[in-house]
Formats: structure tokens, C-alpha cells, sequence
């Protein structure tokens, strides 16, 4: 006959087992957080998987490792396998096809070094090598928000950012998790000032993802800033400048390569082109997207607020709470998206870079329940996203949602 445990030992046990896990080293705390998310989100993948209907990348139903290398995991293992092309590929009509200059080459080139050191071949070597980049990202995401707030809530923002609706795209092989990593390198030692060391992460950065003009910016407009107000030393404004011109230099660095390796000056602008399906515009496909979608009126005025909704939250005293440098990425990035990014369904996974905003959600209320049912809210997410954007779903022939 089973013996019936008093509420009150249940208690005391929980109790118990809180405090052995407050007494925890702080990376002890952000590392749990960052594997009970991905482990909530390895079972999504694995639950939608299982509803997979036949797809170009494996038949119906397929394993966990076959289901991440969808969509765009593809194009890094065929860079993995093959490198770059030197002639770009066109269609009958002249124009350029998709192909492998629109991916950076540092994750790609990352798994061929753990797999050289391993033995073992892309899989299962680059969703092992994304998840753990992920981690790192989450280990120093901590550090820049503890500069601006205290362990609880740092560990909060810390935990909006590893249940955000697309970080599955964390343990996928692409190479959002490796830029993730190198991004929050780069911004904590801009933080903190130490802009030399900074170089040399930015340049791996600007080669894992697109991200180094509205990283220049931000440089920019902080370096300015700084000489308005004059609020650094000498030294550190010069060491500031260093630091911005590298960056400008990098952010350049894949497209010259494009160009030098294909003789094509804008390879890299046409291939990237390819998937927008028109010419490069800037501002305009966002007005265009909200038309097509809520109409003439209510898409520019949904759009406008919507803008003006993360600018206020900029603004805002939480927002204020980040820090200009913080403040000035997040800015830059978006206003870098509104100009260059073309909307789409991928939009949601660009938002990742803006993980300092997660710090500003926390700061808005104290109130634990309002912060439980965000991460709650973020995770429900996390099965839409799999559901309706990764896994492979053509509603005609030759149509999909790609994430």
C-alpha cells in the first residue's frame, strides 16, 4: 500500500532542491535555462517531424538530424562539401541563380575544422557545433545584461532569448547561433570599451552573417556621440575609431570576395537578389508588404506603428536602462532592416540580433507572472514556427513558407 506524502515534506523538498540550485554558479543558472529550451524545442522538431509530409531534403516523417538539415542547412553543407562556385550559374534568360555566395562561409568552414578534429562528417557534427555555439551565446548574452541589471532579472531576458519563437534555429544547422555568439562578443566588449580586443570578433562576425554595416553604423553613431558629449578620453576615441574603420572594412569583406574569386563586382548583390525575386530597393517592400497584406490604409498605419512601437520601447525608461551602445545596435539593426531587408516569412529569424530587447520586455514589470507567461507565450510560439515555417508544407506546386 503506497504511503501518502503530507503536502508539507513536498514542500520542504521543493524548497530544498531551490536553494541547492540558487547556491549554483551563475553560468550553472544560464546554462539550464539555455537546455531546458532547447530541449522543449527538440521535442517540437521531433513532434512535426513526424507529420512531415515528402519533401526535397528526405521522405515522410524523417529522423530528427535529416529534419534539421532543411531549407538553408542544405546550401551550408553544400558549401561544407564543395566550397564556392568561381563562375556564378545563370538560367537561359541571363540572370543569376541561387547559389552559394548568399551564405557566409565561417559556419561552414567551422564544421569542416570540428569535423577534421572529430572524425565525424556534417551530421552530426553541425547541429552539434549550432547548439553549442548557442549556449556560448547565452553564457555571454548574461554577462552584457548583468551590466545593466541584476542576476534574477538578467536571468529572465536571458530566458526570453533561448525560448524566443525561433530559437530552434539554434540547434539547426545554420549559422544564425554561430554570428549569435560572435555579436554578443563583440557588443559586450564595446560595452565595456575595450575596442581593440573587439576587432578580430568583429571580423569573424562579418563573415557568419550579414550583420557588419549596421554594426558600423551603431560605431559610428556611438563615436559621435562620444565626441559631442566628451565622454571618453583620447586614447579611447582613437581606439573607438580603429574599431569603427575595421568594421566598415569587414562589413565589406564577403562581397569583395565574391567579386574577386567570380570577376563579378556585384556577385554577391545579384545572387543575394535572387531571392527577393527583384532588384535591390530599399524602404519600399515593406510599404508594398503591408499593402498586399492589410491593404491602403491599414498596412501603412499598422507598419507605422509597429515602428513605432520599438522605438518607443527604445525610449522608453527600460529601454534607457540598456545603455547607448545597446540602444544604438538595436537601433541600427532595425533601421538597417526597414532599408535592405526584403519582408518575407525569414523575417521572424533576422530578429534574433535584436536579443538586447529581451532584457527591455523583463525591466518593464517586476511581476513574475508577467514574465512567466512571456516565456510560456514564446514557447507555444516555438510550435508555430516549426510547424508553419520549417517543416515542409507546399500549399501549390513550387510554393512554401522558408524560415
Amino acid at each position: 500500500m503506497l504511503r501518502s506524502v503530507p503536502d508539507s515534506a513536498i514542500q520542504a523538498r521543493l524548497l530544498a532542491v531551490g536553494q541547492r540550485l540558487a547556491k549554483l554558479p551563475w553560468w550553472a543558472h544560464v546554462l539550464f535555462i539555455y537546455a531546458a529550451a532547447r530541449a522543449f524545442s527538440t521535442i517540437v522538431l521531433g513532434a512535426v517531424a513526424s507529420r512531415q509530409v515528402p519533401s526535397p531534403w528526405a521522405s515522410a516523417s524523417p529522423g530528427y538530424v535529416e529534419f534539421v538539415n532543411f531549407w538553408d542547412s542544405g546550401w551550408y553543407e553544400r558549401i561544407y562539401d564543395g566550397g564556392y562556385p568561381t563562375e556564378l550559374p545563370r538560367g537561359d534568360d541571363g540572370e543569376v541563380l541561387q547559389n552559394q555566395w548568399a551564405f557566409y562561409p565561417l559556419f561552414p568552414a567551422s564544421v569542416r575544422l570540428a569535423s577534421q578534429l572529430t572524425g565525424a562528417g556534417w551530421n552530426p557534427t553541425a547541429p552539434i557545433l549550432a547548439a553549442v555555439c548557442g549556449a556560448l551565446a547565452a553564457l555571454v548574452i548574461y554577462r552584457i545584461f548583468r551590466l545593466r541589471a541584476d542576476h534574477r532579472d538578467a536571468l529572465w531576458a536571458v530566458a526570453l532569448v533561448a525560448f524566443f519563437p525561433v530559437s530552434p534555429i539554434l540547434q539547426i544547422p545554420y549559422a544564425e547561433s554561430l554570428h549569435l555568439m560572435l555579436l554578443a562578443v563583440a557588443l559586450y566588449l564595446v560595452v565595456t570599451e575595450r575596442y581593440l580586443s573587439a576587432i578580430p570578433v568583429v571580423v569573424l562576425m562579418c563573415l557568419a552573417r550579414p550583420a557588419g554595416v549596421p554594426f558600423a553604423a551603431m560605431l559610428g553613431l556611438l563615436l559621435l556621440a562620444r565626441l559631442m558629449f566628451h565622454r571618453a578620453e583620447t586614447a579611447a576615441l582613437i581606439r573607438l575609431a580603429c574599431l569603427t574603420v575595421f568594421s566598415g572594412l569587414a562589413a565589406l569583406a564577403w562581397p569583395f570576395a565574391a567579386w574577386v574569386a567570380t570577376g563579378v563586382p556585384d556577385a554577391y548583390v545579384q545572387t543575394e537578389t535572387v531571392w527577393r525575386g527583384t532588384h535591390l530597393t530599399v524602404f519600399v517592400p515593406w510599404v508594398d508588404v503591408s499593402v498586399e497584406l492589410l491593404g491602403p490604409v491599414l498596412g501603412p498605419i499598422t507598419l507605422a506603428l509597429v515602428a513605432g512601437g520599438f522605438i518607443g520601447a527604445l525610449l522608453s525608461p527600460a529601454g534607457r536602462q540598456l545603455g547607448l551602445p545597446l540602444q544604438l545596435w538595436c537601433g541600427a539593426y532595425l533601421l538597417y532592416l526597414a532599408a535592405f531587408w526584403n519582408p518575407q516569412t525569414s523575417t521572424f529569424r533576422v530578429l534574433l540580433p535584436l536579443f538586447p530587447l529581451a532584457l527591455v520586455a523583463v525591466l518593464a514589470s517586476t511581476s513574475r507572472a508577467y514574465r512567466g507567461l512571456a516565456v510560456a507565450v514564446f514557447a507555444c510560439l516555438q510550435v508555430v514556427w516549426v510547424a508553419w515555417l520549417w517543416a515542409y508544407f507546399p500549399m501549390f506546386e513550387g510554393a512554401d513558407h522558408s524560415p
